[in-house]
Order: C-alpha cells, then sequence, then structure tokens
C-alpha cells in the first residue's frame, strides 16, 4: 500500500500513509521492508526530516536500508548526506550501493569523493566487471571528472556493449567539448546495429548543435524513427538544432505540427526566431503562448529575440511586466540595453538589482563588452575596476573582462595601455583561459583545429594555403589590425602571422585544399569570432 502512495505523490496521501505508519502495531517497526518502504515514500514527497528519524529509529537496517537512503537523498541533491550514509554501512557495498556512489559521486565532484569511488571500484569483486550498469556508471562518473582517457580505456573494454553503454560515453563526451568524438561513438553504434533510443538520440543532435554543421544534421535526423520524433523533448532539440543553422522555416514546420506545445517547444520556437533576426515573430509567439505555462527560460528566449533584433522599446515593456526577475532575466536585459550602448540605463537596472541581491558577474560583462565596442575607455575603466572589487575570487573571468579592456584601448590606439593591462595585470590573477577550437565539414569528416595548430596530417598544405589566402587578400587592400590579438607578439612573429594562425583561418584553408573552389565553407567556433577572421 505504501509503494501505491509513492505513485499517487500528493499532500492527501503523505497524510494518510504517515498514519497508517503511525498507527501500525509496533512490532512492525522491526521489519525493515516495510520500513523501507516507508522511507523511500517520503524522501519522494521530499521529507527529509521524517525519513531520517525512521532511519535512525530502525533496530534492524539491512543493505536495502542504506540504499534507500542514499537514492533518497541523492533525488534530492543532498549528495554530502548521501555519502555520510554510504560511509556508516556497515556491509560490503554490493552492485545497487555501488552505482548509487557513483551518480552521488558524479554530482558531488571533488577530490576526495573522485578518490572514493576510484577506491570503491578498484576493490569491488571481479565478477562486477560484468555488471554493464556498474560499469556504465562508473564510466559516467569519470566523465564528469573529466577522466576522458579512463573512460575511454573501460568502454573499449566492455565486450557486450548495449544501448546505454554508448550513450553514456557520447554524453561523456559532450560534457567535455568534444562532440567530434560523440559523433564518432554513435557512428560505432550504428555499425555495431545497437538500437539508439530518445535519449540517445538527444545526446547525438546536442553534439550536432555544438559543432554546428548543417551536413552533419541532417543524415542523422533522418535516421531518428518516427515513433520518437513524437516526443516534445526531441521536438524541441529538433527546433532549437535548425534555428542555430539558419533554418527558421524547418523549425515552424516542426512546431507547427505540434496539437499541444508545452513550455520547452514554445521557448525553443521563440529562441530560434530570435537567432534569425526575427524578433517581432518571438515576441508574436510569446504573447500568444499561454501566460501559465511561461518560465524564466521563455522570458529569457524572448528578452534575446529582442536584443539581436534591436527592439529595446518592446524588451523594455515585456522585462517590466515579469512578475519575478531573476538574475538570468536580468543579465539579459542589461546585455539588451548594453546593445544600444544604453549604459546608463543598463547599470540602473543593475543597480536596482543589486539593492535586494548579490552582484552578477555575467552583467558587468555585458556592459564591459558593449563599452568595448562603443570604443569607450573611460567607461570601460571603470566598469573593470568596480568588477575587481565585487568579485576577486573569479579569475578566469577576470582574464576575460581584462582581455576586453585591453582590446578597448587597442581599439582606439593605446597600445601601451593596453599592453599594461593585458600582460601586467593577468600576471596578478593568472593566464588560465579556454582553448578556442573551430569545428569544419568536408566530405562528411568533421575536422577540428586549434590557433597555430600543426596536429593535423596536412599542416603543410594548411599553412601554405593560408599564405596564398593572405597574398590575396593584401593584394585586394586588406589590412591586419593588431586590436584583434589579445596576447603579447613575440620577436620572431608578425600581427599577420599571428592573425593567420587562428583557427578560423585554418578550418578556411582546409576546405580550400580539400576544394579548390567548395559550394559552401560552414567553420564554427566554441568562442566568438575575432573580427580579422
Amino acid at each position: 500500500l505504501l509503494e501505491n502512495k509513492i505513485e499517487l505523490k500528493n499532500e492527501q496521501t503523505l497524510k494518510l500513509a504517515k498514519r497508517m505508519f503511525n498507527e501500525m502495531p509496533s512490532i512492525f517497526y522491526k521489519n525493515s521492508t516495510l520500513c523501507n518502504s516507508y522511507i523511500r515514500m517520503l524522501m519522494k514527497f521530499s521529507d527529509i526530516s521524517n525519513a531520517e528519524n525512521v532511519f535512525l529509529e530502525m533496530n534492524t537496517k539491512d543493505i536495502i536500508t542504506y540504499g534507500t537512503m542514499m537514492q533518497g537523498l541523492l533525488e534530492n541533491k543532498l549528495y554530502e548526506k548521501a555519502l555520510d550514509i554510504f560511509k556508516q554501512m556497515p556491509f560490503k557495498p554490493n552492485e545497487i550501493i555501488l552505482i548509487i556512489l557513483f551518480k552521488i559521486c558524479s554530482e558531488f565532484t571533488n577530490e576526495q569523493t573522485f578518490q572514493l569511488a576510484k577506491n570503491m571500484f578498484n576493490e569491488m569483486p571481479k565478477i562486477f566487471y560484468e555488471k554493464l550498469s556498474l560499469i556504465n556508471s562508473y564510466i559516467h562518473m569519470l566523465m564528469k571528472f573529466g577522466e576522458i582517457s579512463d573512460s575511454e580505456k573501460l568502454f573499449f573494454l566492455i565486450e557486450n556493449k548495449d544501448t546505454t553503454s554508448y550513450t553514456v560515453m557520447m554524453n561523456g563526451y559532450n560534457m567535455n567539448n568534444k562532440p567530434e568524438e560523440c559523433l564518432k561513438i554513435f557512428k560505432q553504434m550504428q555499425e555495431k546495429n545497437i538500437v539508439a533510443d530518445e535519449i540517445t538520440y538527444i545526446i547525438i543532435l546536442n553534439a550536432c548543435s555544438q559543432i554546428g554543421l548543417l551536413s552533419i544534421y541532417e543524415p542523422i535526423v533522418n535516421k531518428i524513427p518516427s515513433n520518437l520524433l513524437k516526443h516534445h523533448r526531441l521536438q524541441a532539440i529538433l527546433i532549437d538544432m535548425w534555428g542555430k543553422v539558419g533554418h527558421v522555416d524547418k523549425a515552424l514546420k516542426i512546431f507547427e505540427h505540434i496539437e499541444k506545445p508545452d513550455v520547452m517547444i514554445y521557448t525553443a520556437m521563440i529562441n530560434a526566431f530570435g537567432l534569425n533576426g526575427k524578433g517581432h515573430e518571438a515576441i508574436d509567439l510569446y504573447r500568444q503562448m499561454p501566460i501559465d505555462i511561461q518560465n524564466e527560460f521563455t522570458h529569457i528566449s524572448v528578452l534575446n529575440s529582442c536584443s539581436h533584433s534591436g527592439l529595446i522599446s518592446e524588451a523594455q515593456s515585456i522585462f517590466n511586466n515579469i512578475k519575478v526577475k531573476t538574475k538570468r532575466i536580468t543579465t539579459v536585459m542589461v546585455d539588451c540595453m548594453s546593445r544600444m550602448f544604453m549604459f546608463d540605463e543598463a547599470q540602473k537596472i543593475i543597480d536596482d538589482f543589486e539593492l535586494s541581491h548579490p552582484p552578477g558577474f555575467v552583467m558587468y560583462m555585458a556592459l564591459l563588452s558593449a563599452a568595448r565596442n562603443h570604443r569607450n575607455s573611460i567607461i570601460s575603466e571603470k566598469i573593470y575596476n568596480r568588477m575587481k572589487n565585487l568579485f576577486p575570487q573569479k579569475k578566469q573571468g577576470l582574464i576575460a573582462a581584462s582581455v576586453l579592456l585591453s582590446n578597448t584601448y587597442l581599439s582606439i590606439g593605446e597600445d601601451e595601455k593596453a599592453k599594461e593591462i593585458r600582460f601586467k595585470r593577468l600576471s596578478e590573477i593568472g593566464k588560465n583561459k579556454i582553448v578556442g577550437i573551430t569545428w569544419t565539414e568536408v566530405n562528411g569528416e568533421v575536422v577540428q583545429f586549434k590557433a597555430h595548430d600543426h596536429s593535423h596530417p596536412r599542416s603543410k598544405e594548411i599553412y601554405a594555403e593560408i599564405t596564398r589566402i593572405s597574398t590575396e587578400l593584401k593584394e585586394n587592400g586588406h589590412q591586419y589590425d593588431s586590436k584583434w590579438i589579445t596576447r603579447e607578439i613575440n620577436d620572431n612573429e608578425s600581427i599577420e602571422s599571428v592573425l593567420c594562425g587562428h583557427s578560423e583561418k585554418l578550418a578556411i584553408a582546409y576546405n580550400f585544399i580539400q576544394q579548390p573552389i567548395p559550394n559552401i565553407i560552414h567553420a564554427t567556433k566554441n568562442l566568438r569570432i575575432c573580427g580579422d577572421c
């Protein structure tokens, strides 16, 4: 009966179940199966306190009791408490307990939990290596910690891989910004005739969205079974995907065939309109959408759409009518104002927000980026100094902010000031930065490049082609501008050689050596593309 109450999840059933449990004969409290079921039900209702009390009062706890508590705390995102329960357990962990443990460690990522999970994996009986669910769970955890090499070794050792094995590996590559590897695993899966499910297609479409190459999308979309295409999550991802590659017509076609769109579908379509400069269409759809299903992501999507289309008054009207202005919603509105160089208005929104909330780093980055685009060094310096005072712990973010500030000075010809900011201040906060990657697809093969990359087998040809292109550009009046360089130029480098080594240019040159007269060159990047590229 308690199991049935779990399925009927509402306040009335919780009260009834509690009353039944409290009225049962005391001898029943020794029944671990019954108590485990009651704990499970309480956890489903997020009644953590009562679940913990029942657990503490139980005289006879079995391994299922500990597993139930761990799973319940995991589902309620109380990862540290879940680990404490595991450490209290007097039994050797079985397959189920280890799966739960690896899931907890996947969410509660620190060096201590990683070592705990590794130790448990290394100490488990050899027979457990045959438990596919357990191995899949451990691979997922390794990927969450960025341990790609160990994940790959374990994955290739699995003899009877199932759909979940491939899906976990694909998702891991996506998490670690390696969508091209995700595509390779999907191809292996097809070659082995492993049937993909809805989750698999969601993950592979997310990989496609990261790479952003149309030629990859279409063959994958064409393989999705018609029964899966009826699922809203998949429909929303397809709408989003087509929007990202500029095929808003295909996104709209999917949307119009959905009988009862939910919030995911509406938001994806609004976002697709916005990405393609169709701000008015995005606003119209937002206003057609039932108000009771609008959420934070819907508001963000429509405000972004206004921002991309320069519809500032419409954005202000929508923003003013949003009852709960979250940090993310406010950030988008600040970005919208900043793009129109309305710095005072943007600062006013920030000031109002900070009356009742902690400062938001991304809001200031939006202001700083706009000040750079406006070539306003006074505002840029003011914003950057405020950011240093407000966010001294955000070293990685301050690196990006210092680059924007130095680029502002470069854009107005103050090279020495730019150097001072870029290098002296970077020495205070560190030099780590996200590596820029450009993807391109030629003849069905996806290739990635980093700046000044020589890892490709045809690197000599690629750089020769870049030299040819550069010569032709200069003959036609192109001038290389140092304002697009965000690092110090070494003695053996020139402005031209630094800019010609950018990953975008390598991708373009690769297309030309593969096809001297290409029909289309499609390259996408994980970061902003520099103006020269």
